[in-house]
């Protein structure tokens, strides 16, 4: 495991690379970011919405994904107050909401005067994909991601609505993987190969009793359809500056609110209200799978920010990266029905061999702080160790 030198992302996370001087894309493109002129961009921002304003006011200007949380805040109270647009709200339902994040769901229309579409599939296929997408991908929040980036443009093409406007581009803003500069939007492959891992919803069909017909929500328009509307995603966060925290502390004067408790997996309470699993299990699977978890993603932003030193982020890091989120993950085995000895055999077939060895039944990794550390909470069947190593050699 190789560290960024600057922040506390090791470079395995969301496509980084590094510099001669050890320190990660994202680090580098922050750089850039803070010279950038904001209120140029924003007149630019403005000028492409202008082109899309209904003519006639008699349709919507725009569409806006929203999950609810701060950012969802922040999209629709800049669209709608500042800009004075028109735009239909679109929500994947995902099921796995905690009480403050539909509160949070509810509000965003009521305040800012928006039109607001949830789409809502039936709890008894994302039971099935819960299951089928942990066992193939180590994701059980595939179908949020998958619903995230197909609804919107679903009702795109329904109702004549080109323009989706998403807000923070997260393969830039955190990854580096473009340069301010490309002004990078939606395209198809992104949608597959890095929002979807790769899969698309026919390599699910028959898992767990999966019909093609359970999965008409996870398909993507084809060609001709966008073509006709010419749908188009952008990203706000390409043209106004993007800052999740001072988006939160704003976006409570308008009624957002902040996860009541503490997390078991970060210490920000403002990210990721919406989702259960998205702090909890999920991002568990993502320590497993790359030896990361949220904190990192959480730390890494605010000491690029410069409002926590990284000395503090490895402390953080290392308080809460490992921590298995007992309520997530109860909340899953629920729905599915699956017993904790075997989410924790599925788990371990994800784990990579590059970043974890097991010794005397723990895990051990190398860490940010420098030290090879042990996390000994999970213990796993020792056979399912041994059929996972002796595949990898």
């Amino acid at each position: 495991m190789r560290y960024c030198s600057r922040c506390t992302y090791p470079i395995i996370a969301v496509n980084l690379s590094m510099n001669d001087e050890g320190v990660c894309s994202g680090c580098v493109v922050q750089e850039e970011k803070e010279k950038l002129d904001w209120k140029a961009r924003e007149n630019e921002f403005r000028e492409l919405m202008e082109s899309y304003r209904s003519k006639d006011e008699g349709n919507y200007d725009c569409i806006v994904p929203v999950s609810g949380g701060k950012d969802s805040h922040f999209q629709v109270w800049y669209i709608t107050q500042v800009l004075k647009m028109k735009p239909l709200l679109v929500t994947y339902y995902t099921h796995n909401y905690t009480e403050t994040g539909e509160a949070n769901l509810r509000n965003i229309s009521r305040v800012f005067g928006a039109d607001h579409l949830i789409f809502t599939p039936s709890l008894k296929t994302i039971g099935k994909m819960n299951l089928a997408t942990f066992k193939k991908t180590g994701d059980m929040s595939w179908h949020f991601h998958c619903g995230v980036w197909t609804t919107p443009f679903q009702v795109a093409v329904r109702y004549n609505i080109p323009l989706i406007v998403y807000g923070e581009h997260g393969f830039l803003d955190l990854a580096g993987q473009y340069s301010f500069s490309d002004r990078p939007e939606f395209t198809m492959r992104d949608r597959k190969e890095h929002y979807l891992r790769g899969y698309d919803w026919q390599d699910f069909v028959g898992m767990e009793g999966l019909t093609a017909g359970d999965l008409q929500w996870a398909r993507f328009p084809g060609d001709a359809e966008i073509e006709r509307t010419g749908a188009r995603g952008v990203f706000m966060g390409v043209y106004v500056y993007w800052d999740g925290n001072k988006n939160a502390e704003e976006m409570k004067k308008f009624g957002f609110r902040e996860n009541p408790e503490p997390y078991e997996r970060t210490y920000r309470r403002s990210s990721n209200v919406d989702d259960i699993h998205e702090n909890g299990i999920k991002d568990w699977l993502k320590f497993v799978k790359f030896g990361y978890g949220r904190c990192t993603d959480h730390t890494s932003k605010d000491i690029r920010l410069g409002i926590m030193t990284r000395e503090k982020g490895m402390e953080l890091v290392k308080r809460y990266d490992h921590v298995i989120p007992e309520k997530s993950l109860q909340h899953f085995l629920t729905m599915t029905g699956m017993s904790r000895d075997e989410f924790f055999r599925i788990s371990d077939t994800f784990r990579d061999p590059r970043v974890w060895r097991i010794e005397k039944g723990q895990w051990w990794k190398d860490n940010v702080w420098g030290e090879a550390s042990a996390y000994g909470e999970v213990k796993l069947p020792k056979e399912a160790w041994g059929k996972y190593e002796k595949k990898q050699r």
